[in-house]
């Protein structure tokens, strides 16, 4: 069985925290993890704030195989990632050669200054490696484990759309769906002994209401074929002994 690849994810940014614009970054993220094999395990938010950004990064970087960030590369003077990566690392940030002269060479073709602000969109800690940006060209980067990209959706999704060809991937998770006619306060416990019996498993239950009645819809996920029809099989058995009891 392929080894098991994990990630953490940091959201970066004082507007999300405080509700001003709303984060559609995780979910994607989330979906292209699940599809490639590799578990997102943990999802942080943190404000911006460089000693905060930079623990949040240090402590995510040690405990999973990849860490993806999203927010504050731009050209503001709250775009504070850079440094804070930086900090994470414990080495300088700088201009990048090739991200200013490239993005120098943008501006001056749409006839725009290369102003203070844009130069910033440049700036990397030492000794990162780009991720291209084909949307407003400002590339994001990688250092070590950590790759860090832009906040806005869609370069957020074409900034990923490069780094995934190049991540390790893992044993992806095969799942099957139960329709569960009982509410879950009645299948609790039976269910709790389910997933205690079969530790190779994740049995997620999710409550639904419909039609003026409770009912349940089970998600069985295993990395084995052979466990994920086992525990079906258990699953299964739990709802016909419930119908059978009335």
């Amino acid at each position: 069985m392929s080894e098991i690849v994990t990630a953490g994810m940091l959201v970066i940014g004082d507007e999300i925290l405080s509700g001003r614009t709303k984060d559609r970054n995780i979910g994607h993220l989330a979906d292209m993890m699940t599809a490639v094999g590799i578990d997102l395990k943990e999802v942080r938010i943190v404000a911006d704030d460089e000693e905060a950004i930079a623990d949040a990064v240090n402590a995510l970087r040690k405990r999973y195989t990849y860490v993806f960030t999203t927010g504050g590369i731009g050209p503001t003077h709250d775009d504070i990632t850079a440094d804070s990566i930086a900090r994470a690392f414990g080495v300088p940030c700088e201009y990048d050669a090739r991200a200013y002269a490239m993005l120098e060479k943008h501006y001056a073709a749409r006839g725009m200054e290369f102003t203070e602000a844009r130069k910033r969109m440049a700036r990397m800690p030492v000794g990162a490696e780009h991720i291209d940006n084909p949307i407003s060209l400002a590339p994001g980067f990688r250092i070590g484990n950590v790759h860090v990209m832009a906040g806005v959706p869609a370069i957020f999704q074409a900034m990923l759309d490069n780094v995934i060809p190049t991540l390790r991937t893992g044993a992806r998770l095969l799942s099957v769906t139960v329709h569960c006619p009982y509410p879950e306060g009645t299948i609790g416990g039976r269910l709790g002994e389910i997933q205690k019996a079969n530790p190779e498993t994740i049995i997620g239950s999710y409550p639904k209401y419909q039609d003026g009645s409770f009912w349940t819809e089970l998600v069985i996920r295993s990395r084995s074929q052979e466990t994920l029809d086992a525990a079906k099989a258990e699953v299964e058995a739990m709802i016909a002994e419930l119908a059978a009891e009335g």
